[in-house]
């Protein structure tokens, strides 16, 4: 048997409106080269200049992930020529990283997994090959956008965890804001570098590593594959060999190249880039911007309201969503019924309409302030309900709805027997039906029909038992 040792380099492209070093736009296009400056291509007599959103962004994630910050900004360079690196070597970190030794705890199978962070630092990306059968063509846009590296501890020991790893990961960028993450676009990939060792063993196995991998079933695909292919190697009694692989479309993995188990890039401190100091003070204004990430508000949906795993996830997945829940419920008087409206109305019309919760008419206030009216019983369930579909039909708050058109509930005892006795006057049939027959089921008729004379205002249990004590009134009564 084998242990798997699995180690990720994850790299995301930061949003910001320019480049890392220079003043080119920083958007995702189709139409190659239109997004470039003289800096990224590494022209004569260039200058890079530090982008101040980029560094806050990475300082800011850095933090997100537990790791220790530096006490200033240092760059460093990476020397090795490439065609999508024109200038002939890269600007990143290696001497001061923008965060070091932290961690990101992430749910697998119910348990919490803590996945440590070796660094996190922040380079510019290089720009896109297109290799055709005797040509390649180059695309600057992508160089020099600004991108974060983060390099796990060789600690994840399967594919469901690193897959697991990476979109909690991806959740983290979503909910700081500093990224779209989007794979399809290239913003987000990684880095696979998987071992095998035998159990009970301190001695690693030989390290293999798949480049730029951008989606997340093809890092699963990538990492069952090669445990396979690299059990069944060691069952021979023969080696692993130290390579770099890629994985197909077909699910396997094919060598590229082998890899010695150093390269040395021949870093030395950016001398064009001048350190920049960390005040605490910056520090910790950056550090009060994070806000509660996706497995705290997991924990807290289920340990403060009696959330179901199902519940808490589905809540906790969506910052946006989270949100609206957070204001809903702290805005609201019965948290389950604040569940009940977010996790059926709200969702269901998300989904139905495809939209965004930015997008959804109605606001959280004007939720909680309903689901406090359900809970005193001024309306029932049911009619809130419907009383919230009106007003996203409508683009209408539901509150100024009740208003409008008189439809809080109605809990006056007096009016609803007056009520009563009218409906059992227009309904003499179902009245005799229970004098003389004693047939309860009239019971459910007649709320029906109070329910239908009011609109549904009446309170549907008060009006049931108005209803049981005049029907055996005139019982008693002989009518």
């Amino acid at each position: 048997m084998y242990k798997v040792v699995i180690g990720l380099e994850v790299h995301c492209e930061l949003e910001t409106k320019s480049k890392n070093f220079s003043s080119a736009p920083n958007l995702f296009t189709m139409t190659p080269n239109i997004n470039v400056a003289t800096v990224d291509l590494g022209l004569p007599g260039i200058l890079p200049v530090v982008n101040r959103e980029a560094c806050y962004k990475a300082l800011k994630t850095a933090m997100a992930l537990n790791c220790s910050n530096p006490s200033e900004i240092m760059f460093d360079r990476k020397n090795y020529f490439y065609p999508d690196l024109p200038k002939g070597y890269q600007i990143t970190q290696v001497t001061k990283p923008m965060g070091v030794n932290g961690y990101l705890d992430i749910l697998v199978n119910g348990k919490t997994k803590r996945v440590l962070i070796h660094q996190l630092h922040l380079e510019e990306d290089t720009a896109s090959l297109e290799h055709n059968s005797n040509f390649s063509l180059i695309d600057y846009n992508r160089s020099g956008i600004p991108l974060i590296e983060i390099v796990t501890e060789p600690c994840i020991e399967s594919a469901e965890e690193a897959v697991c790893f990476l979109e909690d990961l991806r959740d983290v960028f979503l909910f700081l804001d500093v990224s779209e993450a989007k794979s399809n676009y290239g913003q987000m990939r990684c880095d696979v570098n998987i071992s095998l060792m035998k159990e009970g063993s301190n001695e690693l196995g030989t390290k293999v590593e798949m480049k730029n991998i951008n989606a997340f079933n093809s890092v699963r695909d990538a990492i069952e594959y090669e445990i396979k292919r690299q059990s069944e190697i060691l069952d021979k009694g023969e080696k692993v060999v130290q390579e770099t692989r890629r994985i197909g479309e077909d699910g396997k993995t094919y060598s590229m190249r082998k890899k010695v188990d150093a390269v040395d890039y021949k870093y030395f401190v950016e001398p064009n880039i001048p350190k920049i100091p960390l005040s605490k003070e910056y520090l910790d204004s950056i550090r009060k911007e994070i806000p509660m990430l996706k497995l705290e508000r997991y924990k807290l949906y289920q340990e403060k309201y009696g959330l179901s795993e199902y519940d808490a996830g589905v809540l906790a997945k969506d910052k946006k969503i989270s949100d609206y829940f957070n204001i809903v419920v702290e805005n609201s008087n019965d948290s389950s019924i604040a569940l009940n409206f977010v996790t059926t109305s709200v969702l269901s019309t998300l989904n139905k309409l495809s939209i965004t919760i930015d997008e959804f008419p109605v606001k959280a206030l004007s939720i909680a302030k309903l689901t406090s009216l359900v809970h005193d019983k001024k309306i029932s369930l049911d009619h809130g309900k419907k009383i919230l579909y009106k007003a996203i039909k409508e683009e209408k708050d539901p509150i100024d709805l009740i208003k409008e058109d008189h439809l809080e509930q109605i809990n006056d005892e007096d009016k609803l027997l007056n009520i009563i006795k009218e409906v059992m006057d227009n309904n003499p049939e179902q009245v005799r039906q229970y004098v003389e027959d004693g047939n309860t089921f009239v019971y459910n008729y007649f709320v029906g029909q109070v329910m239908k004379t009011t609109k549904r205002q009446a309170n549907p249990n008060m009006s049931l038992e108005i209803i049981k004590k005049e029907l055996e009134r005139r019982k008693s009564d002989g009518k």
